[in-house]
């Protein structure tokens, strides 16, 4: 009887997994299978006192796949069993951490430190405003941190799974006169937040399309870190993130007639054709044809990110010039 379910069992996982070989039918029960089944290319496991890294990809690149650990092995130890690593590690494999998000905390260097690590909240690293050498590291880089909330981009949702959070202590903005008047980062901040950022992509291969502002995966709520933060310094400087070329907005530019353009700003065409342009670009937005709050605001966010010197959250020759160009410089794939 053992036998008979043993092979029933067998021909059903030949036929769930038609992609791959078929599997030679033992004569007897299944014994070990280290001799008989190939071992994935070789690849040394480092070994100290902390831990087990694997050190060397043996996945492609080209997938974006990687079999390199950062930080110790994690793996299960069933009470009465030994787990090995004779098949270790298996090629389809990518990081969870995809995307890195960069905020301000709104709030002081104490209070941002209280808050980050005492409530519902948090980030994988907290910036200081100091001039010291120092980087705050406050969760795990394998575990999720809190501080993405409901979150969108491109074909991703719920960001805090597949992100690193960075937040920055600076205190954001004071409302002056009707007006969100932001404070500016030091030059020293922002050197941290750079080799910071550096550091992390490179390691996990994140693509520039995915360095992004709190504000450009959830643009009806979230403002940080403001049109003050320097993305063309770090995509001149240190080549984080996204930038525009000039030549291809001022060839955009050029083919708008400015009176033309005007014309049709309310026509809901018009105003549906931005709408899918951002939603194109990565912007979790709906097509309704109309200038509605949700609009305003993801315009506001990207004029934070792209065009910082006027962020009115309307739609002009010149923002809708770089949201061409950086559709298409950063294709949405």
């Amino acid at each position: 009887m053992r036998n008979s379910l043993y092979f029933i069992g067998l021909a059903s996982l030949i036929i769930s997994c038609g992609s791959q070989k078929e599997i030679a039918k033992p004569n007897n029960l299944p014994q070990s299978t280290t001799s008989t089944i190939p071992k994935p290319p070789k690849s040394e496991i480092k070994h100290d006192v902390h831990g087990d890294y694997f050190t060397v990809n043996i996945a492609d690149p080209t997938k974006n796949d990687n079999t390199i650990s950062y930080g110790s092995l994690v793996g299960a130890k069933p009470e009465g069993y030994k787990v090995t690593r004779n098949h270790f590690p298996a090629v389809a494999q990518n990081f969870r951490q995809k995307y890195v998000i960069l905020h301000y905390t709104a709030l002081d260097h104490d209070k941002s430190v209280r808050v980050l690590t005492t409530q519902s909240v948090s980030s994988h690293y907290l910036v200081n405003d100091s001039t010291d050498i120092e980087i705050y590291q406050l969760v795990d880089e394998n575990k999720r941190s809190y501080h993405a909330g409901i979150s969108s981009w491109r074909k991703d949702a719920t960001l805090n799974d597949t992100s690193i959070g960075i937040e920055i202590v600076n205190e954001g903005f004071k409302v002056v006169d009707g007006k969100r008047v932001f404070v500016p980062f030091p030059e020293h901040q922002v050197k941290k937040v750079a080799a910071l950022v550096q550091d992390i992509v490179t390691r996990y291969q994140i693509p520039p399309t995915n360095v992004l502002a709190h504000s450009d995966i959830a643009p009806t709520r979230k403002q940080d870190p403001g049109p003050l933060f320097p993305w063309k310094k770090l995509y001149d400087e240190y080549g984080i993130g996204m930038w525009y070329d000039d030549a291809t907005v001022q060839s955009f530019q050029s083919q708008i007639i400015p009176e033309e353009f005007n014309a049709k700003i309310n026509d809901m065409a018009f105003v549906m054709k931005v709408q899918i342009a951002l939603k194109q670009f990565g912007y979790g937005i709906t097509e309704t044809g109309v200038w509605d709050d949700a609009t305003k605001k993801t315009i506001e966010a990207f004029q934070y990110h792209f065009r910082p010197q006027n962020y009115d959250g309307k739609i002009d020759i010149e923002t809708w010039a770089i949201l061409q160009a950086l559709i298409q410089k950063y294709p949405n794939k």
